[in-house]
């Protein structure tokens, strides 16, 4: 389930609730009781890391290993001589 922020358009409270996609937004600030909240638009919270599982996955045919085809291309050529 998704973290949406709102601020209170009354007294500026800010908050996050973890709601389903499909919930109605909320509307009543728990500091001063009124409906004034309104969803405030962020960032997604979450980063890519790792060693490259995301290049690999959900890849089917001839693209399924582009990490492992471009170090064995780099290893196929010849090195170049220091002069």
């Amino acid at each position: 389930m998704p973290i949406y922020e709102y601020q209170c358009n009354a007294c500026g409270h800010e908050m996050e609730a973890l709601q389903r996609m499909s919930d109605a937004p909320l509307t009543d600030c728990p500091a001063c009781d009124k409906a004034a909240l309104s969803k405030k638009i962020s960032a997604a919270g979450f980063r890519l890391k790792g060693g490259g599982w995301y290049e690999t996955d959900f890849k089917t045919g001839s693209k399924k290993n582009l990490a492992g085809d471009a170090a064995k291309s780099k290893s196929d050529k010849p090195a170049a001589k220091a002069s």
